[in-house]
């Protein structure tokens, strides 16, 4: 089953420094039927303009990844941990008992752009962690490029839950095929570009939730840059 979320129908929002689209409930936006898919409760599209940001707040018992796609993207925490991630940079924090950040362009002159996606974690009450990650971008060319998974290695961030996240891209007329584990979903958003998903065409800022699927076929009708989950 494969069920399609078209770009005009997620919540969109401007508000001068920071602006975007909601792809599930978030902040002033609710919807009862749109607010998780699995362990999987937020993708927000965030572009944040230059010298601004998200101050000081909390976050408990989520596990938070920022995936950077254009400019420079700073986090602090209260643990200590300080650093800047550009394109083929990934953060992930896990809130655990309770951690402090703040998320904030450092540019003068530059926007940043960033996927910021929230999982809840496989065990609550963890103690509280940070890790940021670099992948070569030119492995993402004709490929789907795990960057985030439980396991974790070299330049894949770890995370606590059962789950990866993949990005990859596409030529026109390339097709990839991603084989999914009976009992588990697939959440696929199209960064950029058109692409069609197992027979569903999807364009930029469009995704798809799908579930008892065996195999799912990625064609892309022009170049295409996209984000595959594989959850529990």
């Amino acid at each position: 089953m494969i069920k399609v979320y078209i770009a005009e129908s997620v919540h969109r929002f401007d508000h001068g420094w920071l602006k975007g689209s909601h792809i599930f409930s978030f902040g002033e936006y609710y919807d009862p039927a749109n607010t998780a898919f699995g362990p999987m409760r937020v993708c927000n599209d965030d572009t944040i303009a230059p010298g601004r940001g998200f101050g000081a707040h909390p976050h408990s018992d989520m596990e938070i990844v920022s995936i950077v796609l254009s400019g420079v993207l700073r986090h602090e925490d209260n643990l200590g941990n300080v650093a800047e991630s550009s394109f083929g940079g990934i953060q992930r924090m896990s809130a655990g008992t309770g951690v402090i950040h703040t998320e904030h362009n450092p540019s003068e002159d530059e926007p940043v752009r960033l996927l910021q996606l929230w999982f809840m974690p496989a065990v609550r009450g963890s103690r509280p962690s940070y890790q940021a990650g670099k992948y070569r971008t030119e492995k993402l060319d004709g490929a789907l490029v795990p960057v985030v998974s439980a396991e974790g290695s070299g330049e894949i961030v770890d995370i606590g839950q059962d789950m990866t996240i993949y990005l990859g891209r596409l030529r026109g007329g390339q097709n990839l095929a991603f084989h999914q584990e009976p009992g588990r979903r697939i959440f696929v958003y199209v960064i950029e570009g058109s692409l069609v998903v197992g027979g569903s065409a999807l364009n930029s800022g469009d995704s798809a939730r799908i579930e008892d699927e065996d195999t799912i076929s990625l064609a892309a009708s022009e170049s295409a840059f996209v984000m595959l989950v594989d959850l529990p």
